[in-house]
């Protein structure tokens, strides 16, 4: 395997972090927001990663057949779901949302989840970095051996 091929594979794995930390902000940024006047509340949103094959120049291949020698992979997000569990119910006649029984529902995103996954995401994005940059450090000192 070349070692370019570890940016390449690095890179996408950066790339579906990176918007895994975005649907994570948009959950965060969401968590106590009540039904809108549709009566629909915020969804969670979660993201779905899938293996994707990365032919000879990095870019996902489109069914051509590779051979497992020149073949890597690499990961993009494939689907973003909503959850679809109910949003907590609380009872405030007074409030402006509040139904016709006086409950008001809020988003179904769970904080303590969300901060879960944000950590797990910026520390897969940050080895992911690491990855790269321990790579070009090797790739330096291979090109530095021949000038000695």
């Amino acid at each position: 395997m070349s070692m370019f091929k570890v940016f390449d594979i690095s890179g996408s794995a950066v790339s579906a972090q990176s918007q895994r930390l975005n649907v994570v902000a948009s959950n965060l940024a969401n968590v106590d927001t009540v039904a809108g006047p549709d009566g629909q509340a915020y969804k969670a949103r979660q993201v779905v990663f899938q293996t994707v094959l990365m032919n000879a120049s990095g870019a996902a291949a489109k069914g051509e057949a590779e051979s497992p020698v020149t073949a890597s992979a690499g990961v993009r997000v494939s689907n973003v779901t909503e959850d679809n569990t109910p949003g907590r119910k609380v009872r405030d006649p007074a409030h402006p949302a509040a139904d016709a029984e006086g409950y008001v529902t809020f988003s179904n995103v769970n904080a303590v989840e969300e901060m879960v996954n944000m950590i797990s995401a910026s520390r897969s994005y940050q080895n992911n970095i690491e990855v790269m940059n321990t790579a070009k450090s090797l790739l330096l000192k291979t090109l530095q051996m021949g000038q000695g």
